[in-house]
């Protein structure tokens, strides 16, 4: 069967030909947990060397299992010692995800392994081999889960998907970036138990399922704020084009950075929730408070500034800068935070007040899991103020596609979950002007458009 895949940095989402009411057959989207067709990007394990364990029993090909478990016996034979040392029993369930994913972290955020977002790791550079491989596992365990509960609900097996990209994963040597993201991609795919793998740009993708709605040809700006990328595209659509097999010549251009919704929520967070954790007291020299280890502990979808806040060279310093601040009361809480590891659970409630400062002017944050009857009241002013670094990025990304493509849209078409934003909205007017601004499924319009894309060179 096939299918369109859109591995995001927030949600996953999978879609695949499905008959609807009217007897019509097209690709649409299929429930992955419960009736929800969009599964949150997290992985929860009781302990971390247990997930390679999790993948190896579920590679259906055996000369493919065979392979991985031989290039994996050191971390199997860790998985073993730790199910023993932990008392484990063999039928227990060890990985879960999405919304399950969640539920156990913030039940128990100081013990098992929980990651969110691993795609905001895929492109980053410097790793050892052994971080390549455990990214590799990280991602293939959560397509695993993926296909065996789409193919529960299809009662058919997966076989080609054409899985969406950003135009660039990481902004520093893209191309290498790119060429180390899409291997691991291909390689997780492949150990999920997919014959045939292709790739698409995400606003193209995104651009195919609008394009289905169009009467007339129009050149389209599709804008893609996903959670950890921005992509744009200036796509020639519509009925004259819609059933080209090339398409080369009708994009007329595409910009993309690893700027997404995920740093507006760590701009939120670090801007208005951190004051709250010391950053912005003073030191009882009266220097003011370095802010470096602030804004490690909410940029989350960093790899290098997690390890660093979890280092003990931080422990050192915040032991230092406790009995420097004139203020240790704040700081207290950033220790407490990280000897929690509530970090990400701090970024999700700030994901949270995104969400709502999209519909009302103001909100309060419940902080108390940090401190008793701690809160942060937020207006969308000051999330405003808070969001202008990654938002002008996402506005030069956008008036670059534009002026590469050498001609003005006919029509702007947004999609992502961050699109909602009545503040992003309102960026784009300004920056384009008067100019027909459409919107569909934020959430689902990539993933309905690979699976376009995948009907159209896989039948």
């Amino acid at each position: 069967m096939i299918t369109g895949l859109d591995y995001g940095t927030s949600n996953c989402a999978l879609s695949a030909p499905l008959q609807n009411s009217k007897g019509e057959v097209s690709p649409s989207l299929v429930p992955l947990e419960k009736d929800q067709p969009f599964l949150p990007s997290t992985l929860y394990a009781l302990e971390r060397e247990l997930i390679v364990e999790s993948v190896a029993k579920c590679i259906p090909e055996k000369d493919d299992q065979s392979h991985f478990i031989q290039s994996r016996r050191n971390q199997l034979s860790q998985a073993s010692r730790v199910r023993l040392s932990n008392d484990i029993g063999a039928d227990e369930q060890t990985l879960f995800f999405g919304r399950e994913a969640f539920s156990h972290y913030l039940e128990c955020p100081d013990e098992g392994y929980f990651v969110k977002s691993p795609k905001s790791f895929l492109g980053s550079s410097g790793f050892r081999p052994q971080f390549i491989e455990f990214f590799e596992d990280i991602v293939t365990a959560m397509m695993q889960n993926i296909k065996q509960k789409a193919e529960a609900h299809l009662g058919d097996t997966l076989t080609h998907t054409v899985i969406g990209r950003p135009v660039n994963f990481q902004g520093i040597d893209a191309d290498k970036s790119n060429a180390q993201a899409l291997s691991i991609l291909t390689t997780a795919a492949k150990r999920a138990g997919y014959k045939e793998v292709e790739f698409l740009y995400e606003p193209i993708a995104a651009g195919f399922a609008f394009e289905e709605r169009l009467t007339q040809d129009k050149t389209v700006l599709v804008i893609d704020i996903g959670g950890g990328t921005s992509d744009c595209a200036m796509v020639r659509m519509g009925p004259s084009y819609r059933h080209k097999m090339d398409r080369k010549n009708d994009f007329l251009s595409h910009t993309g950075e690893r700027v997404g919704g995920n740093d507006l929520d760590i701009q939120l967070a670090g801007k208005n929730f951190m004051p709250l954790f010391g950053m912005e007291s003073d030191l009882k020299n009266g220097l003011p408070m370095p802010t470096k280890f602030f804004w490690d502990a909410v940029t989350t979808n960093d790899v290098s500034a997690q390890v660093h806040f979890n280092s003990l060279q931080t422990e050192t310093h915040l032991e230092q800068m406790l009995r420097d601040t004139k203020e240790p009361h704040l700081l207290n809480r950033l220790i407490m935070l990280r000897e929690n590891k509530q970090n990400f659970q701090l970024v999700r409630d700030a994901e949270k007040c995104k969400i709502a400062l999209s519909s009302k002017l103001e909100h309060q944050v419940d902080l108390s899991y940090i401190e008793k009857a701690l809160i942060c009241d937020i207006s969308r002013n000051a999330y405003s103020n808070a969001i202008q670094p990654p938002l002008l990025k996402m506005m030069a990304l956008m008036n670059l596609a534009v002026k590469e493509a050498g001609e003005k849209p006919d029509v702007v078409f947004i999609t992502g979950g961050s699109a909602q934003s009545p503040l992003i909205l309102e960026a784009i007017r300004q920056n384009l002007g008067d100019v027909e601004i459409l919107d569909g499924d934020h959430f689902g319009s990539v993933a309905t458009g690979l699976g376009v894309w995948a009907e159209r060179i896989f039948s």
